[in-house]
């Protein structure tokens, strides 16, 4: 069962965003289960540990989504002929505290028949349409739905997307015990042995984690050194796997360069499983060199300095 922990409507933003540091909300399921593309286990631990708000990036793709969510719940009551309404309350967990949710919205009337079910709203950009091809649902976006049937006991959840100039979908996900267990037990191994431990997760080889890494440890301190202990093993394979990858790009290079090589001019050759294209992009680009030699003076009033930690490995 679960339980109601605040009324959202009556919260200010920045309440609402400390009052998620409680627990695991349905965002955060994805990337604590390692799924989200963006955010990773190390960006949750960090929001959930520290004192004060991490500012999150507000790019278009977020506004648009959050803008856009009213619509994409307006075409799926269209599409369904269900009813809905904002939850306008936080819930947890009785079981499991530590799991909450903050739910989209809330499908209600007689076809509910006594039981939760519940709506997520997403948008897509065209780009990512294949993520959503034929049923598919991007595994953070799956898991967050997951998360909010693990609180509220529910046996359905949709999930309904727009993907931007292309199409409006939904689809119906059904509850799964063994992925909820194996949820739940995830959940529950980040917030005892990670949050409440105070214990960062550990590198899981993700490009979210190499950024979440980058900008916590984002400057060095001149001059200091540490004592290299118990990496010999790991740097012994990293070493094996470059040579692997030098070998894999010379193969996958051969083949590029014999397929130019038949096309010779044609901008596209195709075949019943296969479609290539080799076409002439004109990309126009500051000579820099130049700017600096000829307007140095211009070259360095548009000069942006950033910070960057180069990573390097040698043996000895």
């Amino acid at each position: 069962m679960y339980k109601i922990i605040a009324k959202t409507k009556e919260l200010s933003t920045h309440d609402w965003l400390m009052l998620r540091k409680q627990g695991i909300g349905g965002s955060d399921a994805g990337a604590v289960c390692g799924f989200n593309p963006y955010v990773s286990p190390i960006d949750t631990y960090m929001d959930k540990i520290s004192a004060d708000i991490i500012p999150q990036e507000e790019n278009e793709a977020v506004r648009s989504g959050r803008d856009l969510e009213e619509y994409v719940a307006r075409r799926f009551s269209e599409a369904t002929g269900l009813k809905i309404r904002r939850a306008n309350v936080m819930y947890a967990s009785r079981e499991y505290p530590f799991m909450i949710a903050d739910v989209d919205r809330l499908i209600v009337g007689k076809d509910t028949e006594g039981q939760v079910i519940g709506l997520e709203c997403k948008t897509a950009s065209p780009y990512s349409a294949d993520k959503w091809k034929d049923g598919q649902i991007p595994a953070h976006y799956l898991t967050q739905c997951y998360h909010y049937m693990a609180v509220l006991d529910a046996n359905v959840w949709y999930i309904a997307v727009l993907i931007y100039g292309r199409e409006f979908k939904y689809i119906k996900i059904e509850r799964d015990e063994d992925i909820i267990n194996s949820l739940v037990e995830v959940e529950k191994d980040f917030w005892y042995n990670n949050v409440l431990a105070g214990i960062m997760p550990a590198p899981d080889g993700t490009e979210a984690t190499t950024k979440a890494i980058n900008r916590l440890f984002g400057n060095s301190i001149e001059h200091s050194s540490k004592k290299l202990i118990g990496f010999d093993e790991q740097l012994k394979r990293r070493s094996e796997i470059d040579g692997l990858i030098e070998k894999l790009n010379t193969e996958k290079n051969t083949i590029d360069q014999e397929i130019k090589t038949y096309m010779e001019n044609a901008e596209v050759a195709e075949n019943d499983n296969y479609i290539i294209t080799w076409k002439t992009i004109i990309s126009n680009r500051i000579n820099s060199s130049k700017l600096k030699e000829e307007e140095p003076d211009i070259y360095n009033k548009y000069l942006n300095p950033i910070p960057q930690r180069r990573f390097m490995v040698k043996a000895v």
